[in-house]
């Protein structure tokens, strides 16, 4: 439910994919249901997001792979937040696209902390680091008008 927060600060409509080496069920075992329950739990907690899985990448990012395996999928398009099954899977993910799609990566983002945390990587370009310094000042003006609404609220109870 973070990552999908982070991917509505970005001002888009989250689309979850949660991914796995099975695909929708063809696999059963701990990790393919590991992912299944998660999407489970995801789907009690915030039933308004379009999250899918288990998949494979492929399914996750191609609708003519998901319609075919998966024809009643939750939404269409590729999906915008893909979710992996461990740290492994996701800094090798990670990695991958940023090379071979020569995306601009941001991140890695650390959510749901008490404070703002950012990591910069020991291959952190100028530009990332231009990135995440734009997203730790967005962060430190979010969380000073939070303060500052706590404040008004707490004082405004006070005088009632």
């Amino acid at each position: 439910m973070l990552g999908a927060s982070v991917v509505r600060d970005f001002g888009l409509l989250p689309r979850a994919a949660l991914l796995s080496h099975s695909n929708f069920g063809s696999r059963d075992n701990d990790l393919s249901r590991k992912m299944r329950e998660a999407r489970e739990l995801l789907r009690e907690r915030a039933p308004e997001l379009a999250v899918e899985g288990e998949m494979h990448a492929d399914s996750a990012l191609l609708d003519e792979v998901r319609d075919r395996v998966f024809p009643d999928s939750r939404y269409s398009g590729a999906a915008n937040l893909l979710v992996l099954p461990n740290i492994d899977a996701a800094n090798i993910g990670y990695n991958l696209i940023k090379v071979i799609a020569e995306g601009l990566p941001v991140g890695p983002m650390l959510v749901g902390m008490r404070r703002p945390v950012h990591v910069l990587t020991d291959a952190v370009s100028v530009r990332g680091i231009v990135n995440m310094a734009a997203i730790a000042a967005v962060d430190a003006i979010r969380r000073k008008a939070s303060r500052a609404a706590a404040q008004s609220a707490k004082e405004g109870s006070r005088t009632q």
